[in-house]
């Protein structure tokens, strides 16, 4: 009989936290949950849900000009962007009744408060209160990175919480990193009429994804608008007459002002480990991250730690997938022993939206790996030409010898859905074959993915 009062403490409840105490309860763990903010995490209260609720209300807004093409006129002088901003708040409410519902159907103990471990198998609940448990897992996800000279306040200067938590718009906006959130969030203010002007320090925007994507992405943002300035820095800001005026400097060291209402700052995100008791057991961590070995168990053998907090991408369903391997490691129903790098989906919820997997085209060259690609594009498909989305290819990256797909990088519509068909090809160790010769619906957008396949082989119907 154990003397434990849970088998599993998980602190965090975020897409990690909750569905790893899920998984451990329908493993027949008892499991309690400590979170001190709401049920979901970042993710689902002020990241991923509430973001794509915006992009919605931005696609829709987006719309108006369709409408005008059939003649109508659109009245937008009572447009009211708190009325955007409240779906996107409800979108995250109903989510976050939803997961404590799954808590209580779980029957998962949630305890509110702040959890620190005192040791390998007790953690503290606002210094007060003391939890037992065989297993710890570490599931508090991460935080806004701020930089010197722009730290946010979240008035002037934002992260992406404050970005989120907007209920206002300002007629202008500087966006310091181009990677997914800087892209998402771009997306979303321009297409509200706010003027958008993205920095980034690398060479194009998503920094991350394959360069040919990156640069069709960079080409469609730039004709709606959206200015963009890579291989740039921002030096420092300064406020006048409410106003920020920030100093960028370009590559070749030409400085200049841009003057804006507010600074969105989105250049990453820290872990949060500085203060959930990782001295009590002598952990050490790497940069803020949590050191873990298979199955994402630490050097203290009752404690594991996933998602955020571990150097792996910062992805929300990697945080899911990492937690259902802890936890079935604990409970000696082991499958994998860590997520697969190469078989991680990507998605980026912009318009046109972008998803991947896998190795990019420019890691093949700098490998120097034999390889071939097909870069099919969506305007040779008749269902995205019908519904006005043809922008956009479908690249798919194989083994010159044996065809084994490698990676895939997608930009055009529906694409984040798209992709997981090619995900699926690769992870059963498929060919492209196997997609190019079965039926797909016509028409339809996935006919893209089959066609980019045909064309591995030369074989494609409609060009590419």
């Amino acid at each position: 009989m154990s003397n434990f009062q849970f088998d599993l403490v998980v602190l965090g409840a975020g897409p990690g936290g909750y569905v790893s105490a899920i998984r451990a309860t329908q493993l027949g763990m008892k499991v309690a949950i400590v979170e001190k903010d709401k049920l979901g995490g970042v993710c689902l209260n002020i990241g991923c849900i509430p973001s794509k609720a915006l992009i919605k209300q931005a696609k829709t807004f987006r719309s108006i000009k369709s409408l005008e093409g059939m003649g109508l006129k659109i009245d937008q002088s009572e447009f009211d962007y708190t009325q955007v901003f409240k779906k996107s708040r409800k979108a995250s409410d109903v989510l976050s009744r939803g997961v404590a519902l799954l808590m209580k159907n779980n029957k998962i103990e949630v305890i509110t408060g702040e959890g620190k471990i005192k040791d390998a198998h007790t953690v503290s609940v606002n210094g007060e209160q003391e939890i037992t448990a065989k297993n710890i897992l570490v599931a508090t996800g991460s935080r806004p990175m701020n930089i010197p000279g722009f730290e946010a306040n979240e008035d002037d200067i934002i992260s992406s919480n404050g970005a989120l938590m907007l209920e206002k718009l300002p007629e202008s906006m500087l966006v310091l990193g181009g990677g997914v959130i800087g892209v998402e969030m771009a997306y979303i203010f321009s297409s509200f009429g706010v003027k958008i002007h993205m920095v980034e320090m690398l060479p194009h925007l998503l920094p991350n994804e394959d360069s040919e994507i990156a640069a069709t992405l960079e080409r469609l943002f730039k004709r709606n608008k959206i200015k963009i300035s890579c291989e740039t820095r921002a030096l420092s800001c300064e406020r006048v007459d409410g106003k920020l005026n920030v100093k960028l400097q370009a590559k070749d060291g030409k400085e200049e002002i841009v003057t804006v209402e507010k600074v969105l700052v989105s250049v990453g995100r820290r872990p949060n480990t500085e203060s959930i008791g990782l001295e009590n057991i002598d952990l050490k961590t790497d940069r803020g991250f949590i050191p873990v070995q298979d199955y994402y168990q630490t050097v203290v053998p009752s404690v594991y730690a996933i998602g955020d907090v571990v150097m792996t991408p910062l992805l929300a369903h990697v945080a899911s997938k990492e937690g259902e391997i802890a936890v079935e490691h604990m409970a000696g129903h082991s499958r994998d022993a860590k997520v697969k790098l190469d078989e991680i989906p990507s998605a980026v919820y912009c318009e046109p939206q972008v998803a991947s997997f896998g190795i990019t085209e420019d890691k093949l060259i700098e490998a120097k790996r034999a390889y071939k690609k097909v870069a099919f594009p969506f305007r040779a498909i008749g269902k995205a030409v019908a519904t006005e989305e043809s922008d956009g290819m479908v690249k798919i990256l194989v083994d010159e010898n044996s065809k084994e797909i490698l990676g895939a990088h997608l930009i055009g519509p529906e694409v984040t859905e798209l992709l997981h068909e090619i995900l699926l090809a690769k992870s059963a160790n498929l060919r492209p074959e196997h997609i190019a010769q079965m039926i797909h619906a016509h028409p339809s957008l996935s006919e893209g993915v089959m066609e980019a396949m045909k064309a591995i082989e030369g074989e494609a119907i409609h060009g590419g």
